[in-house]
This record gives C-alpha cells, structure tokens and sequence, in this order.
C-alpha cells in the first residue's frame, strides 16, 4: 500500500471522525425536539431530515455546490466574511458529509428518546428536577443505546460516502481525496491491485461495522 493510499485512509478516518462528533451536537437537540414536539412543522421538519435517505448523492452534492460557489447564498456570505469559499476543500467535505449523513445520527437517536416515554420525565420533574436536569439525568442516559446506534452509523456513512465528496471535494491528494475517491481513481487508471485493497479493506470495515451494530442490540435486548 502505497504513502496516497495512506493519507487517504487517514484523511477518511479524520473527515469521519470529526463528521460523527459534530452530528452527535447537532443531532441531539433535533432529535429530541422532533420526538417530544406537536408542532404541525414535525413533519416538514422531519422529512427534511431524512431526504438525503431518498436524494441521488450527486443531486444533493450539486446543489451544494451551487449553494456554495460564488452565486449561492453560502458562497457570497463566506466572501463577505472574507473567508475561503467551502468546494474543494476539507471543510466543505465536513458540511457535505454532516448535511448527507444527518438522518443516520437524528433517527436512531429521536427513536430512541420516543421508547423513553413521558414517565421517567415526569418522575424527575416530580422530583423538581428541571427539564435540562430530566434531559441530562434521566433522557441521556436510558437513550444511550440510540446514540451508540447513530455513531456507528454516521461513521460508517461518511467513510463510504462517493458522489457528494466527489461533487463538493473533487480530487485533491492529501486535500479532499478520501478513501472512496481513491479507489474509484485506482479504478480508472486500471490499477487494480491497488484497488483490491483497499476495496477489500472497505468490505471488512463494512462487516465489522454490523456486528457492532447487532452486538450493541443484543445487549440492549438482553439488558431489557
């Protein structure tokens, strides 16, 4: 395996990585707010959220791209802050990939909070515990199964993520080439060998993902 292929296995674990943590801050509170809310905007809101579930990655990424570049919303605040445009670099991957990734960390995490129920919340707030102490005391805690679920799962979908990272990050070495990009690049140039492994390297990640997947919902059964 060769120092590129290297830098863009590092360079997907990083994007990953830093992808998850910030869903899990982002995600939390929509979760949260699209389980316990009656509000007539739980369903725009909610399906907003799950799109990227049922949007070709391309047409999301090309939109972005548009929302981004120079003519688009994005693009002309980031010139008036005098800040560098977001395509083609590792932050507009980071955007990317929280945008195409969203409904993988929110649903397992709002699922979670919905199998809580009103009880326990009610308990503490019998206790005169306030709501964010319910929410950090009690809600957090019993839906730790869900988050375990949505970061295994926004993990696992940022480093496979192709046609968004490719419309929004091209193919820069060392920059924006992630792992996915550096195989379909082995593909084109006929190296196969190369692509083998690392092909190879996704596929064992991939299962190695779903036992941890269905090894935390045993426990969690098991738990029950």
């Amino acid at each position: 395996m060769d120092s590129s292929s290297l830098t863009a296995i590092w360079l997907t674990c990083k994007l990953a990585t830093l992808t998850t943590v910030l869903l899990l801050l982002i995600g939390t509170p929509i979760a949260w707010w699209l389980a316990n809310t009656r509000s007539r905007l739980k369903g725009p809101v909610g399906a907003m959220v799950a799109l990227p579930l049922v949007l070709p990655p391309t047409v999301l990424g090309f939109y972005l791209l548009i929302a981004f570049g120079p003519h688009g919303f994005i693009g002309k605040a980031m010139d008036a802050l005098n800040l560098q445009r977001l395509p083609f670099t590792f932050a507009g991957l980071v955007v990317a990939s929280i945008l195409y990734s969203l409904p993988f960390v929110v649903q397992p995490i709002q699922n979670a909070f919905e199998a809580i129920g009103k009880r326990p919340l009610e308990a503490a707030a019998s206790l005169r515990a306030s709501p964010c102490d319910a929410f950090f005391s009690v809600a957090l805690p019993l839906a730790r199964p869900g988050f375990v679920t949505a970061a295994i799962l926004g993990f696992a979908h940022t480093v496979g993520e192709f046609g968004v990272i490719l419309m929004i990050g091209g193919n820069i070495p060392g920059k924006t080439q992630v792992l996915s990009v550096k195989i379909y690049d082995y593909v084109e140039n006929a190296n196969y060998t190369q692509a083998h492994w690392l092909a190879g390297g996704m596929v064992f990640f991939s299962f190695i993902v779903l036992l941890l997947l269905y090894g935390s919902r045993k426990r969690v059964a098991w738990n029950r």
